[in-house]
């Protein structure tokens, strides 16, 4: 199916979910497109995997739908579903059949999966040397792999990947962040990758979406422009966090110093209150914020990695 760019891929209208009285999901609204890779990210119980149980049919929403491919979960179940692909932390294969018989196995459960395609899918996900060998003897990142050409083999429109390079190495993480981006590049698939690994979701995604409180609390590019921000340090520094408050800033501690937000043409004139205030001024730099730093900031402090009750 083909997408304009300009056409969501998958619609999240005002999904709510209520568990025990309690809602987990609260009108949550969200456009995927063809072609991006999405991060989801949140604290613990803001309603990650919630949601992505409602994305992958695994759990009805209270209220509130998902269209996947112009077809809605909650009216053409089947007809939603079969746009989707799935891989969850650790892929669960049949261990005493090779990788190949398990690719065969799923294969039988969609429409039109010839072998032809199940073989280019290894060759993409790089197994052809370990594909009839049983899965027992695969490493986790091989598992994966599997995982990946399972959820790949009936060309899915959306992708959904629940903690994808949980027990990779650095080597391994690489070569599926490369893959991922060149999959949703080259055939317009939307990824939408849920983690808690910050720096991998920086370099992997084309914009985040957060939640917390089962609420949308932020969507953002990830190649918008972030406030300038500088380093300073100076000594003592209990002055230079007097003086860097007296002048408004709202100073975040670093190390031996403190990060503020100002562009550059007002560091000189700063620097030299500094130093005409008798303080002994250690560096100034450039500082760019990490997705760590805002992810931070958005949501209190909130930490990353899933609750198992959620």
């Amino acid at each position: 199916m083909v997408h304009t760019a300009a056409e969501p891929i998958v619609r999240l209208k005002n999904l709510t979910k209520t568990i025990r009285g309690k809602k987990i999901i609260n009108n949550v609204s969200l456009d995927l497109y063809p072609g991006q890779v999405t991060g989801f990210l949140g604290p613990n119980g803001a309603g990650k995997t919630t949601t992505i149980r409602m994305m992958a049919g695994l759990m009805k929403p209270t209220s509130g739908d998902v269209i996947i491919a112009g077809k809605s979960i909650t009216q053409d179940f089947e007809g939603a579903m079969s746009h989707v692909g799935v891989i969850v932390e650790n892929p669960e294969m049949y261990k005493y059949m090779t990788g190949y018989k398990n690719l065969l196995h799923f294969a039988r459960m969609h429409k039109g999966v010839t072998k032809e395609r199940i073989d280019e899918i290894v060759r993409q996900v790089g197994l052809e040397k370990r594909i009839h060998e049983k899965v027992g003897t695969y490493s986790l990142g091989m598992r994966q792999r599997l995982g990946l050409a399972q959820a790949l083999l009936h060309g899915p429109d959306f992708l959904i990947l629940d903690e994808p390079t949980n027990g990779l190495d650095p080597a391994g993480i690489r070569e599926f962040r490369t893959y991922l981006r060149s999959l949703a590049a080259k055939a317009g698939v939307s990824v939408f990758v849920s983690s808690h690994m910050l720096s991998e979701i920086e370099l992997m995604c084309d914009r985040i979406a957060v939640i917390q409180g089962g609420k949308l609390l932020d969507i953002r590019e990830m190649k918008e422009e972030t406030k300038p921000h500088h380093y300073i340090e100076a000594r003592p520094a209990d002055r230079l966090a007097a003086l860097l408050d007296s002048k408004g800033y709202k100073a975040e501690p670093l190390g031996n110093g403190f990060i503020i937000e100002e562009r550059a043409d007002n560091i000189p004139a700063l620097a030299k209150s500094i130093i005409e205030g008798g303080l002994a001024l250690y560096a100034v730099r450039p500082h760019r914020r990490t997705l760590e730093d805002e992810f931070i900031e958005m949501t209190g402090g909130g930490q990353i990695a899933e609750t198992a009750a959620e």
